[in-house]
């Protein structure tokens, strides 16, 4: 029995583990993932795709030094940078330092100190719209003086700060304009900018000079001077002042300027390296024509917008010397009814290459023949003077030998029809013409069988 009882012991199998039963929570879960969720209890948003998860990368551009980065903008064209500085604060600063010239329309922009940080190497500014309030009316155009009204202008004050506060961080400035400043103003700048070397100067006065002379590199200038009450702010005195402080100037402009021969003589005797004088609009005395004689080393001189341009009293004395360096004589929008004075003028220019006339009233057949004194002109140009006639032209152009352009457009007294065999045969020597006096020029068929173009070294121009 024993036996058998071991046999059967032997003969059963393993028994197997028990299987564990599924908890609550577990039949649960089973039970709610086998059922269909209605449309209206799915999830509002479905899960993001691995695919389009977006991932943040590091800015690469932290690994490379300020100067690497500063070169890689400088090649991009200089249209597109100013893209560039929206990129972060880093590249703006970076893109900051690339400007060079900035024309300001906002005076707190100076005012705060967010100019000088944002461009720390300006070396041209442009302040002359900022120092209007927005109220104010600014007439401004290359030959045009502003219009001044002194209610739309910054204080004097206001201006100076400002002055001081371009000045104590732009050192390397070499251009400025600005309105309304002070002799202090400019003083403050000079001091800083050594080596300021262009100025224009808005509302200026004999006083405000005093600050001009103080800068001593000062090579272009241009003053646009106002009037107060019908009282001029520039005379002969502001004019002696800035012969005195600036000595190296090359190129000097007078907007609305008052003075003399006195000043003139002044500026002709010390600014030994002035070699282009423009005066516009001045509000000069009877006489100032005779001080440009003392200018040996002038090149240009011109006249724009002068409703008179010397009232001739006294002249006789002071018209013995001419400028005898002078290549370029430009009138522009000036009177010319007074043969006198143009005359006069024309004595002083005598050595003159180049000769120009646009829109110029009372230039007619007399006046123009005062040109004859001009004895080496090469160049001559004649634009919008509606009283010169073919004879008129002709009678002087047959006498300079030396003339190898002309141009004349706009001038409808001028008739092709007019034109005589001795002019066809000046036209056909010269270098360039360009002959359009009226819209019916025909001046090809006009001049048919004249020889131009004949020549290799030759052409004919016609725009």
């Amino acid at each position: 029995m024993s036996s058998t009882g071991k046999k059967k012991k032997e003969s059963s199998p393993v028994t197997p583990l028990k299987k564990r039963r599924a908890s609550w929570s577990e039949l649960w879960l089973n039970h709610h993932h086998s059922l269909d969720y209605p449309s209206k209890l799915q999830p509002l948003t479905p899960p993001i795709p691995k695919s389009k998860t977006l991932f943040l990368l590091p800015d690469l551009t932290l690994l490379l030094p300020d100067l690497t980065l500063l070169s890689i903008i400088t090649k991009v064209p200089s249209p597109h940078r100013k893209t560039l500085s929206l990129v972060c604060k880093r590249w703006s600063r970076l893109h900051g330092c690339l400007v060079r010239s900035l024309n300001v329309s906002d005076w707190e922009f100076l005012a705060s100190g967010r100019l000088v940080w944002r461009f720390p190497n300006l070396d041209s500014v442009d302040l002359v719209s900022a120092c209007f309030v927005s109220s104010g009316v600014l007439v401004r155009g290359s030959y045009q003086s502003l219009s001044f009204f002194e209610e739309s202008l910054l204080s004097v004050e206001t201006v100076d700060r400002g002055l001081r506060t371009l000045a104590s961080a732009c050192s390397s400035l070499r251009k400025l304009a600005v309105a309304n400043a002070s002799e202090l103003g400019l003083f403050s700048v000079a001091e800083a900018c050594s080596t300021l070397q262009e100025l224009e100067l808005h509302k200026c006065s004999d006083t405000v000079l005093l600050g001009v002379g103080a800068f001593e590199n000062l090579q272009i200038l241009r003053l646009v001077v106002g009037d107060v009450d019908g009282l001029m702010l520039v005379s002969d005195i502001g004019l002696m002042i800035l012969a005195q402080g600036c000595k190296r100037l090359v190129r000097l402009e007078l907007v609305g300027c008052g003075g003399g021969f006195n000043g003139v003589k002044e500026i002709g005797e010390c600014c030994q390296m002035l070699e282009e004088l423009t005066v516009c609009d001045h509000k000069m005395e009877p006489g100032w024509l005779g001080g440009i004689g003392y200018c040996e080393n002038l090149k240009t001189l011109r006249l724009v917008s002068c409703k008179k341009i010397d009232l001739g009293l006294g002249l006789g004395e002071c018209l013995s010397r001419s400028c005898p360096a002078l290549e370029r004589l430009h009138l522009e929008k000036c009177q010319l009814r007074d043969k006198d004075t143009v005359k006069a003028l024309f004595k002083v220019c005598e050595a003159a290459r180049e000769i120009v006339f646009k829109d110029c009233w009372g230039l007619d057949n007399d006046v123009f023949s005062l040109g004859i004194a001009f004895g080496r002109v090469k160049l001559l140009y004649v634009e919008g003077c509606s009283l010169l006639t073919t004879s008129g032209l002709e009678s002087v152009i047959l006498q300079w030998h030396e003339l190898e352009h002309l141009k004349v457009v706009s001038c409808k007294n001028v008739k092709d029809s007019e034109i005589s065999p001795l002019m066809s045969a000046l036209f056909s020597d010269l270098v360039e013409l360009q002959w359009r006096p009226d819209t019916r020029s025909h001046l090809f068929s006009s001049l048919a069988g004249a020889g131009i173009g004949g020549k290799g070294a030759k052409f004919f121009k016609k725009t």
